[in-house]
């Protein structure tokens, strides 16, 4: 495994971290209700996924 032979600098190590950002989350409409989900998750809202009702809500 590959060790560092020198001490990264102060600002070198906080020029590399800047590029850790995040993202925000994906979310799309539901088709029944409109409201904002998870994609491939079924809707806290109204409770169906893929068109059909799955959760009891």
């Amino acid at each position: 495994m590959a060790v560092p032979k020198r001490k990264m600098s102060r600002s070198n190590t906080r020029a590399r971290r800047a590029q850790w950002k995040t993202a925000a989350v994906a979310t799309v409409a539901c088709p029944q209700c409109k409201s904002p989900k998870l994609p491939h998750a079924a809707c806290s809202v109204c409770g169906t996924y893929n068109g059909r009702q799955v959760l009891d809500v």
